[in-house]
């Protein structure tokens, strides 16, 4: 006689998986937190330390000869900056050098993406061409725009000597010196906006396109009806990017013009990189820092609260 036997069903009570769950957990997440280890550790010592110690140093007569912060001054570090008119004629210049930048960078990175996107065969061959120069060093890029604006033997002296024209020392004159680094900035940068656009149009389908051809759409009236109004979001983050790329200008100008001549192209980091280590008050160069970095922010929540209304009316 062969005997049956019920096999033994354990039932787990209730609550005994969740309080079992977290102990498992904290083993899967250690192999994170050791990637994230490495890049935590650089953010904080590098990027949020000194964020905080500008902060804390803007309140003190803090300086490069004395130890420590030094004596409290309040708000009177920002009140001496919002008084100075060598600190807004740096601001200026800062904006100055973004509204000539930024149109550029934006139109022709997407005429470039466009015109390589319609191209059937050596495609990679432009991307290379158009990205290579982002990938230099600022060093390097000041050299090179150093020897075209050389007076007398020049690039373009000898551009400006082939045409006719009288040439122009350009980084020697205040009214060019200024628009001679945003060509620098302009040649320099243009491949990260153009590759940003490229990949953005590699995403619309191609039915699209070829619906709108069928339907007799031109070219121009596929780009205006078809590729802008879908590369919405990637211009604004492009224009935002550039925006803030273009107010924290420091290498092109500390290289190419130090500021002159005369105060022409003092732009903010300039003015506050000689204000800490030239004049050694880093506490009234952190106040200065601090004001950048509010118009920088309000940037940055502008952009955001047009994004927002996009998605809505989407």
């Amino acid at each position: 006689m062969t005997t049956l036997t019920t096999p033994r069903i354990n039932v787990a009570r209730p609550g005994s998986a969740k309080r079992g769950a977290p102990q498992a957990r904290p083993r899967q997440s250690r192999p994170a937190w050791l990637f994230l280890a490495p890049f935590a550790i650089v953010y904080l010592v590098f990027l949020i330390g000194p964020t905080l110690y500008m902060l804390v140093a803007s309140l003190f007569n803090t300086s490069l000869v004395k130890a420590g912060f030094g004596s409290f001054a309040g708000l009177a570090n920002y009140g001496e900056m919002l008084t100075r008119p060598d600190f807004w004629a740096a601001m200026w210049h800062t904006v100055q050098f973004t509204l000539y930048t930024t149109p550029p960078l934006v139109i022709l990175g997407f005429v470039m993406a466009v015109l390589t996107n319609r191209v059937g065969r050596g495609q990679w061959f432009f991307r290379l061409a158009f990205f290579v120069p982002f990938i230099l060093p600022s060093a390097s890029i000041a050299l090179i725009w150093q020897f075209i604006f050389t007076p007398n033997t020049g690039l373009l002296n000898g551009l400006q000597a082939l045409l006719g024209l009288a040439p122009t020392a350009v980084l020697a004159n205040p009214a060019w010196a200024l628009v001679g680094v945003a060509s620098a900035t302009v040649w320099w940068t243009i491949g990260f906006n153009f590759i940003l656009y490229l990949a953005a149009l590699q995403d619309i389908p191609r039915e699209l396109y070829e619906a709108a051809a069928v339907d007799g759409a031109s070219p121009w009236q596929q780009i205006r009806f078809i590729t802008i109004p879908l590369l919405g979001r990637t211009t604004t983050l492009v224009v935002l990017l550039q925006i803030i790329a273009s107010l924290k200008i420091f290498d092109q100008v500390y290289l190419m013009t130090s500021g002159g001549p005369g105060q022409s192209t003092q732009v903010a980091l300039t003015f506050i990189a000689n204000t800490a280590f030239t004049s050694d008050r880093v506490g009234a160069a952190s106040a200065a820092s601090v004001l950048l970095f509010i118009v920088i922010l309000l940037i940055a929540a502008a952009r955001e609260l047009f994004t927002r209304a996009q998605d809505r009316k989407a």
